[in-house]
């Protein structure tokens, strides 16, 4: 995306040129997993404990649970 900001290219072109070419079979996507950091993944364990303990905090929706967690 830096490479077509520099060149001056909008965002909404760029996303619709990817679209074409992957629609044509010209490029691929594959998924990559993200690393989750220890002490992270020991924050969520513990969150979770006290969520089924009903002592954690409680969230109005998932929205509101997802930034919790992405902000540990």
């Amino acid at each position: 995306m830096r490479r077509a900001k520099a060149k001056g290219i909008p965002f909404a072109a760029f996303l619709k040129l990817a679209s074409k070419a992957f629609a044509e079979g010209r490029i691929d996507f594959d998924l990559v997993e993200e690393e989750v950091r220890p002490e992270k993944l020991k924050l969520w364990e513990q969150q979770s404990r006290l969520v089924e303990q009903g002592k954690g905090r409680h969230f109005t929706s998932a929205k509101e649970a997802m930034e919790f967690f992405e902000n540990l």
